[in-house]
């Protein structure tokens, strides 16, 4: 089995978090679409593809972004 090294794109440039901005939700470049919006698409079987054309202002780097945010929390996940 073959792994590709993908380089993790720095989500801190991409996710913003603001107080009254959808309740400080962690959006995307200060849009109001949330990495839980993008995250709920693609877990109801949205495709990349699809999440683009329907969210024009999205490139694939925001997406990317998402995952490298939820890779962040969960490698920062305390267990009790």
């Amino acid at each position: 089995m073959t792994f590709k090294l993908i380089c993790m794109v720095d989500y801190k440039k991409i996710i913003t978090i603001e107080p009254g901005k959808r309740f400080g939700k962690p959006c995307i470049r200060g849009l109001r679409i949330t990495v839980y919006d993008i995250l709920d698409f693609l877990a109801s079987g949205m495709t990349i593809e699809e999440i683009l054309e329907e969210f024009p202002k999205l490139t694939r780097e925001d997406i990317t972004a998402c995952f490298a945010y939820l890779a962040d929390r969960e490698r920062n996940l305390i267990a009790i």
